[in-house]
């Protein structure tokens, strides 16, 4: 199984229009394969302009942000590529793509990094930033999977959020239980919400 690396990607359009959202990429040697499904803003714009940012987000909130609906987060220029990078970020790498598998469904987009740098100190993620993640990319899948599988992973996860959580994890991890209580069309009181506790 490949590694690949859960970050923030941003793209830019020949008008500017500037797409940011959550995406694994797979690692590949020296370089890194961006394959996102059609249709999509991202091969828009990277048909358009072939270069994109890779962050580490510092806050959880951008990631179930993006997958929620909630996509105006700060950016910031880049420094050798045309676009712009999440400003609230560990670090960012920006990549040029270098080769394209085309594809009817899901295109390859293989890049290399042309520059990289850290912007804060990383000391490290919590069990609830980790379940937020998980989370976050179980509702981008709602219509693929079974609505019990969707319920008891949500159940397990929450575990961690309710133990270790801070508010912007839970403010997260609030984002991400409408999303999936309003696709499964649950009742208030089916709900799996996360309680004060």
């Amino acid at each position: 199984m490949p590694l690949i690396l859960e970050t923030i990607v941003t793209t830019q359009g020949a008008e500017g229009a500037l797409h940011l959202v959550p995406f694994g990429l797979i690692a590949d040697g020296p370089d890194v394969v961006l394959a996102p499904f059609r249709p999509s803003p991202t091969i828009a714009n990277l048909d358009a302009n072939p270069y994109f940012a890779a962050a580490a987000p510092a806050d959880m909130r951008v990631i179930a942000g993006c997958v929620t609906g909630r996509r105006d987060w700060a950016t910031l220029p880049c420094a050798r590529i045309p676009g712009r990078r999440l400003a609230e970020a560990y670090g960012h790498r920006e990549f040029e793509v270098v080769a394209v598998d085309d594809d009817p469904v899901r295109p390859r987009y293989r890049a290399r990094a042309v520059h990289e740098a850290a912007h804060r100190p990383f000391t490290g993620y919590n069990r609830a930033q980790a379940a937020v993640l998980e989370a976050a990319i179980l509702s981008t899948r709602l219509d693929r999977l079974p609505p019990d599988k969707v319920l008891s992973e949500m159940r397990y996860l929450r575990i961690a959020v309710s133990k270790t959580a801070g508010p912007a994890e839970r403010e997260a991890w609030g984002w991400i239980e409408e999303k999936v209580a309003a696709a499964l069309g649950l009742a208030a009181q089916d709900r799996i919400l996360l309680d004060d506790e």
